[in-house]
């Protein structure tokens, strides 16, 4: 599902889907898709590409395209790694627009039992920046509670 198809499950409504996106790790690279419904968002890892030569692989690709058949509730069973996080948990969701020296960042930050959580997914090569995306969860009632912003840097090498 791209950013501009919605899709409705047991009065929960897909708004779109944050797809290839990663988060840099000490020893690797973890690929990530964030799916986005009226009640939450679902972070579904998709793949693991490791610093050293002999283990580099892009697996997100099969994940990817599985996403598009799923349901939310099919997607966060699908990988124990996965998470939910409800709307009302989620405190900021913010796109730093990529530049010709710097990729696109995601900023994601809630508070739940467990405490405080911020990660931070960057945009790969290949990847959209879905603007379009974060300007309409920006209008959408569900997010009213929710700081959602887009930053565009002002200087190429930010």
């Amino acid at each position: 599902m791209t950013g501009q198809e919605t899709a409705t499950t047991a009065a929960e409504t897909t708004l779109g889907r944050f797809t290839e996106w990663f988060r840099n790790r000490p020893t690797s690279l973890e690929f990530w898709e964030v799916v986005v419904t009226d009640r939450r968002l679902v972070c579904c890892f998709a793949g693991e590409s490791f610093s050293a030569m002999l283990l580099r692989a892009d697996m997100g690709e099969r994940t990817r395209g599985r996403l598009e058949e799923w349901s939310p509730d099919e997607a966060l069973v699908s990988e124990a790694r996965n998470l939910a996080v409800p709307l009302s948990a989620l405190d900021s969701l913010a796109l730093t627009e990529g530049t010709r020296t710097r990729r696109a960042r995601l900023e994601l930050a809630w508070t739940d039992d467990d405490g405080h959580h911020e990660w931070t997914l960057s945009n790969t090569a290949n990847g959209d920046q879905q603007r379009e995306l974060v300007e309409r969860l920006a209008d959408h009632e569900a997010f009213s509670s929710v700081d959602v912003s887009t930053r565009t840097p002002r200087l190429a090498f930010l």
